[in-house]
């Protein structure tokens, strides 16, 4: 008898094992369909909206801390497909003069050499940094779309930056999406992008901040309306 209670209670475990196994995959198969579930915006292009998107750059600073600025003008557009998210593609503009270093301090009393009215004025017109003067912009093409999940990619492109065209590959994720926006009563979009690349490649001088550039973008695109 003690035998055939232990042949029955090790039959109960397999059993309980297996229905735990059976659920655990079912509600595992749910998670991943519910991941994978396809973009609801229609296919289109999509306009980003300037005042709800932020471009923001960081770099090694005296080597101690990453120091972090922003462009306050920049544009760019999504041609989706959603049914195929490796089909689209998207276009940056970025103006250069509109970067804003956030620099609180007198900057004249302590870079008066420099020439320049402000840390913001600085980098952008230094010839040693984003030369918007001879450079009046800087512009990312994509050439390849390569998804790595259902809703995230690696974005690889054409960056142009002080006149030299290199390849930049980026992570980008899609965030979420609206049927209607509330006031444009047109489909919403929202990504994310987060890339690096390093400024000697396209030129510039390392000097005293580090050359690895950290990019990070976060926006939302509305569409364009049909043309009729």
């Amino acid at each position: 008898m003690t035998h055939l209670r232990k042949i029955l209670s090790i039959s109960v475990l397999a059993v309980a094992m297996s229905a735990g196994l059976a659920q655990a995959e079912s509600q595992n198969a749910g998670k991943t369909a519910e991941a994978a579930a396809p973009l609801k915006a229609p296919a289109g292009v999509y306009v980003m909206d300037p005042t709800h998107a932020s471009l923001q750059w960081s770099f090694l600073h005296n080597k101690i801390s990453h120091y972090t600025a922003r462009f306050n003008k920049f544009s760019a557009e999504i041609t989706l497909d959603p049914s195929n998210l490796a089909k689209s593609s998207v276009t940056v503009k970025i103006d250069p003069a509109s970067v804003d270093a956030n620099y609180p301090a007198d900057y004249k009393a302590t870079h008066a050499k420099t020439g320049f009215n402000s840390w913001s004025e600085d980098i952008a017109r230094n010839k040693n940094y984003l030369n918007a003067g001879q450079f009046p912009e800087i512009t990312f093409k994509s050439t390849k779309v390569e998804l790595t999940g259902p809703h995230t990619a690696k974005v690889t492109g054409d960056m142009t930056f002080l006149g030299v065209t290199k390849p930049l590959t980026l992570d980008a994720a899609f965030v979420g999406e609206l049927e209607k926006h509330p006031f444009t009563k047109q489909p919403a979009i929202g990504f994310k992008a987060e890339g690096k690349f390093k400024r000697s490649d396209f030129g510039m001088p390392v000097g005293f901040v580090g050359d690895e550039v950290a990019i990070r973008f976060d926006g939302e695109f509305l569409k364009k309306a049909d043309a009729r």
